[in-house]
């Protein structure tokens, strides 16, 4: 289900040394000119969805979502985190038009 690169195990062991770990969420969240995007949160697993641990780290998502996309890969970029999915998502739009920047964020970064 889940790939985790090194860049974003550091990342996260760096954000969780002085607090407590918690699941980690991946959901899918409403997106700008791209369409929908997978994205991170601290939020605790429900009945509904699929868990996984990965290096001292559990992370969960949606088992319909993730029949869906079939897995992810978390990575970090310049952005931040960075959560592909195996199967893509479709590019939906979003309200604003000349996204000419890729999908990289939202209206208005670009």
């Amino acid at each position: 289900m889940l790939e985790l690169t090194d860049s974003a195990r550091k990342e996260l062991e760096s954000y969780f040394a002085d607090k407590e770990k918690s699941d980690i969420r991946i959901y899918l969240a409403p997106g700008g000119c791209c369409g929908p995007q997978l994205m991170l949160a601290l939020d605790a697993a429900t009945d509904e969805d699929q868990s996984e641990e990965q290096a001292g780290f559990t992370f969960c998502l949606n088992k319909d979502l993730l029949a869906r996309i079939q897995g992810v890969k978390i990575d970090v970029s310049q952005m931040g985190f960075t959560v592909e999915p195996t199967v893509p998502l479709p590019e939906t739009g979003g309200g604003c038009g000349g996204c000419s920047g890729g999908c990289s964020g939202g209206c208005g970064s670009h």
